[in-house]
């Protein structure tokens, strides 16, 4: 087990710098918002469509509950002195598939043209009965 994750830390670029907590909502759960290599990797973890204003959680349309998820990445980007473009990787949990569309009209609307990779999954639950979920790794 040390070795494989040894072996991640030496492919994610090196030792973690630190996780950050920014204008985005607290963590539902132990973990940090973001964590940052020393070779520039930032790793957001999964943002689910909470108003980091009202602290409430988006509920219903899943082109608003989309908005607002890519809005808290945003958030984590600029406060890591990046934007979308440095984006590589993003996955993305729904609780129906059949939001799929919907949500990538919001999603790519938020890059210019370079998407980054990308896969969606369908799953049972997501934490505080959220329709969305998306994590995202970032490279400057």
């Amino acid at each position: 087990m040390k070795k494989w994750i040894l072996l991640f830390v030496f492919l994610a670029g090196g030792l973690l710098v630190k996780g950050q907590e920014i204008n985005t909502p607290k963590p539902v759960a132990p973990y940090s918002q973001s964590v940052m290599t020393n070779s520039g990797i930032l790793f957001i973890s999964g943002q689910i469509p909470i108003n980091p204003k009202t602290k409430e959680l988006v509920k219903g349309a899943i082109k608003a509950a989309t908005k607002q998820v890519m809005e808290n990445i945003g958030a984590i980007l600029k406060k890591n002195s990046m934007d979308y473009s440095n984006i590589v990787k993003c996955t993305v949990f729904l609780t129906d598939i059949k939001d799929y569309s919907a949500v990538n009209e919001v999603y790519g609307s938020f890059f210019k043209g370079k998407y980054p990779a990308r896969e969606a999954i369908q799953v049972v639950h997501l934490p505080l009965g959220a329709i969305i979920e998306i994590s995202a790794i970032a490279s400057k």
